[in-house]
């Protein structure tokens, strides 16, 4: 059974597995769109980059509004991926400190408790792990296990309504017949069911 009160293992898989798409995505796929509309290909790595900042910013008692929504910069070769596992290894520094569970923090949705703020970082890394792949015609499933722990919290932190305003999610999509773990991770969070995104 997953320990509720400690996400940091799954979030650890989360990461690596997103690190594992970025890895694949090509030269010629970053301007793509995503299921996400804000971004396409590059800014979505860039804002998964960035959600791992804010992550360690938050551990560290800091403003997650310090940092920018999209990391600009990938480093000097351009390499997403090496950006990304830079600023896991840097957060990581930060939450291996078992205190933070328990301690409140300050979220980009409000003071929490630090496992709290955790369970919110597991979910959007899976669900723009999802857009990733799907943008980029890869394998968009996630572990199963890892996935379901996810989905069962954010079905009771997320509401299905209202969304909009303050629950800053779409309306919650139905999912398609035979739908896996993540992608109805993504339709709780308002992603349209099997987008077809050219590869």
């Amino acid at each position: 059974m997953t320990d509720i009160t400690d996400p940091r293992p799954l979030y650890r898989d989360a990461l690596a597995w997103v690190a594992t798409l970025m890895g694949e995505v090509r030269p010629d796929q970053l301007t793509q769109p995503t299921p996400c509309d804000e971004f396409d290909v590059a800014t979505l790595m860039g804002h998964l980059v960035a959600t791992v900042d804010r992550a360690r910013v938050i551990g560290a008692g800091g403003d997650p509004a310090s940092v920018p929504l999209v990391a600009t910069a990938a480093g000097d070769d351009g390499d997403w991926t090496a950006a990304y596992r830079a600023a896991g290894e840097k957060m990581w520094v930060v939450w291996d400190d078992d205190a933070l569970l328990a301690a409140i923090v300050t979220a980009p949705w409000g003071r929490v408790p630090g496992q709290a703020a955790i369970w919110g970082y597991l979910n959007e890394t899976l669900v723009h792990g999802w857009d990733l792949a799907v943008a980029t015609g890869q394998p968009a499933e996630a572990d199963p296990a890892l996935v379901e722990a996810a989905l069962a919290v954010a079905r009771r932190a997320i509401p299905a309504s209202p969304r909009g305003g303050h629950v800053p999610f779409g309306a919650v999509i139905e999912p398609a017949a035979g739908a896996g773990p993540t992608e109805r991770l993504a339709n709780w969070s308002g992603r349209a069911d099997r987008p077809v995104i050219a590869a």
